[in-house]
Formats: C-alpha cells, structure tokens, sequence
C-alpha cells in the first residue's frame, strides 16, 4: 500500500501530465493566447502602477491597452514603409549580387580550395535546375493543393489576429483575479513553496522579457543607423533589423547581421574600407550589447548559458513550432528558477548529507603514480606503486 505523501505526490504528478498533454495537443491553436498572455505580463506592472495613484482596474487597464496599442500601430507605420523600402532596394541589387558571386565570389573559392572551375559556372546551375524542376513542380503541387483544401486558412489567420488584442485586455483586465484563483486552487500543503517559486521566477521573466526587448531594439536600431548613414550600406536598415529581431539568440543576430553587411558592403563598394567600417560597426555593437546593454538591461539574475539559450530555442522550435521558439527563453528562465531550488532541496537531503561507510574495494586496491624526475642527466620516469592498508577497519 502506498502512504499518504506518496499517494498525494502521484495526484500531483498525474496532474501535471494531463497539463502537460492537454498543452502538447492544443499546440496549434495556442498562439494568440499566449501572444495576448505576453502582452498582458508585459503591461500588467503598469496597471498596477496606475492602480496604486487611485484608478480603478478597467480605468487603468483601458489606459495600458491604449498605449500598446499605439506604440504597436506607430511601429508597424514606421516600420512597413522602411522595410518596404529596403526589400525593393534588396531587388533593385540582385542582378549586383549575382554578378558578384559569380565573377568575383566563386572564382576565389575555386583559387582557395582548389575547386572544380565546371562547378561554379552559370550553364551548369541553369542545367541543373532544368533537371530538377520537374520535383520542383511537384513540390508547387503539393504545396498549391495544400493551400486550395484549407482555404479557410487565411480567415483563420485573420481570426488569430482579431483574437489577440481582445483576449489581451480581457487577460489585462483580470490577470491579479486569475493568478489569485489559481493560487485558490493549489493544493495547500505545496502553496508556500509554489508560491515563492512563482515569485522568483516572475523576477526573473520580468527582467528577462522586458529586459531582452529593450536590446534587441535598441541593437536594432544601432546597427540600422550605424550601416545605414556611417557605412552607407543601401540595405543597412534591413540588415540592422534582422540583426537586432534575431540577438536574442546568442551570437546569431551578430553574425547573421556581420556576414549580411560584409557581402553588401562588398557588392556595393568593392573595396575594404568599407568592408573594416562595417567590422567596426560590429565590434562596437557586441562591446555595447555585453558590457551595456545586457548588464543594464537584463542583469545576471538569469545566469542562462549560451548554449541553453541556443538548445531551448531548438527545442522549443522541434516541439511546438513558433510558440515554442516564442517561449523557449522565458520557459527556460524559469526551469532554470526550480532547478536552482531542486538543487537546494539535494544539498539538504540525507542522499547528499548522509556520511557512508568506506568502500572495502579502495581499501584493498593498490594505486600507482607515476613521477616524472628531471635531473642533469636528463628525464627520468618513475612508477611508484602505494600498497593498500591491510589492517582491519576499526568498527565503534
């Protein structure tokens, strides 16, 4: 028979487990609740704010949304038309782009690596092509028959979209309300420990969410300036766009954005002047991200390795598609928070505390060490061989 706190910790766990699964299935049509989730994190400590100066919540709710809502629709108005801008200058300087590959590009590869001249020329690629675009054209089927039996996609698209501003204020409204039902709700003798765990790791999704935002902007916006008016890069925006959407990832914004602006300061300019200005615009940007901006902006309360970052995005990405890239960095912040108070939980256990008796096996092997002794002669190499204790241990 199993004892009651048995018993109680298999109710949890087979909890956690329906939870876990009912999330996993309804995976797909998750996405415009938790982007109004996020909003609704993001914009309740204002409410709060507003509500602690005499406001009543719908008041100060209604005031919070309408800022989002503004500062959202004045970023896609500043926003579409630049990035419009720069996809059609991207287009204008394809033809650019090609000829530089294929007559400055490809020939200093083949000098460098020793490579097949035939392999790197236009007729082949062109053939090629022709000879594959019969799978391609199947790919085209599939996809366009896909596309014409969910027809309904783009209403359900356009829906999602409705959903989100509406499910956020309805979220904003009542967030202290949900969080206090929950807490209603968790069993009593595991609230107090819930409960700080909830509180630590909303300190830390607070500075990392609203943290992470504020750098890649203000990356964004560094580097779409610096390329843009100081190395005259025609796609420097986009290229700093892209740069700062992606430095939430360690490393990859910088060299996505590094690798992007090296090639068009190339195509553009043909020269390395410009090709060390851009070095330099980068330089500046990774000392500014990790000596001011993540240490200001973020702090060290996270403590996540780069390589957790970049497992958890992929992870998030192989199980749940975008939501789980979207979440990846917040949920793994705070598996980060129970780890910590699991391993503190460990350290105070008797499985660590507990002193164990000698193991007989080491009392009874005999160890060897080697010595290595320089003299004027030179080198000389010894083995010295340590007998084990053949007494017997003592017993109390």
């Amino acid at each position: 028979m199993l004892s009651q706190e048995s018993h109680r910790r298999w109710q949890l766990l087979a909890i956690l487990a329906v939870i876990g699964f009912l999330l996993w299935r309804l995976a797909p049509m998750l996405m415009p609740f938790v982007v109004a989730a996020m909003l609704a994190y993001l914009g309740d400590p204002l409410a709060d704010r507003l509500e602690r100066v005499g406001m009543g919540r719908t008041l100060a709710v209604s005031i919070v949304f309408l800022v989002l809502v503004l500062l959202l629709g004045g970023a896609l108005l500043l926003l579409i038309p630049l990035l419009s801008h720069q996809i059609e200058n991207l287009i204008q300087n394809v033809p650019r782009y090609v000829d530089w590959a294929e007559h400055t590009a490809w020939p200093w590869l083949q000098a460098k690596l020793h490579l097949d001249p035939r392999s790197f020329e236009s007729d082949q690629l062109i053939a090629s092509l022709k000879a594959h675009i019969g799978s391609v054209g199947d790919i085209a089927g599939q996809v366009l028959g896909k596309v014409s039996r969910t027809g309904m996609g783009f209403v359900l698209w356009l829906t999602n979209l409705v959903l989100i501003p509406v499910v956020a204020f309805y979220l904003l409204r009542d967030w202290d309300r949900l969080v206090a039902a929950i807490d209603r709700l968790l069993p009593r003798s595991v609230e107090p420990t819930i409960a700080h765990l909830a509180r630590e790791s909303d300190a830390v999704l607070g500075a990392f969410v609203r943290g992470q935002l504020l750098v890649m902007l203000a990356l964004g916006v560094y580097y779409g300036g610096a390329l843009s008016l100081v190395a005259g890069l025609s796609v420097g925006a986009l290229i700093g766009m892209i740069a700062g959407l992606l430095s939430f990832v360690p490393y990859l914004g910088f060299i996505t954005g590094f690798g992007a602006a090296i090639i068009a300061a190339l195509v553009q300019y043909g020269d390395w002047n410009h090709v060390l200005v851009v070095c330099a615009m980068f330089v500046v940007g990774q000392l500014l991200e990790g000596y001011v901006l993540v240490p200001k902006l973020v702090g060290e309360k996270i403590g996540l390795h780069p390589v957790a970052v970049i497992f958890a995005v992929l992870a998030g990405g192989e199980l749940f598609g975008f939501i789980g890239v979207l979440l990846a960095l917040p949920a793994a912040s705070v598996v980060m928070v129970l780890l910590r108070y699991l391993m503190t939980r460990y350290r105070h256990s008797e499985l660590y505390t507990e002193e164990g008796e000698a193991d007989p096996a080491l009392r009874e092997a005999a160890t060897e060490v080697e010595v290595t002794v320089s003299t004027a002669a030179g080198t000389v190499e010894t083995t010295t061989v340590i007998e084990p204790s053949r007494e017997p241990p003592a017993h109390p």
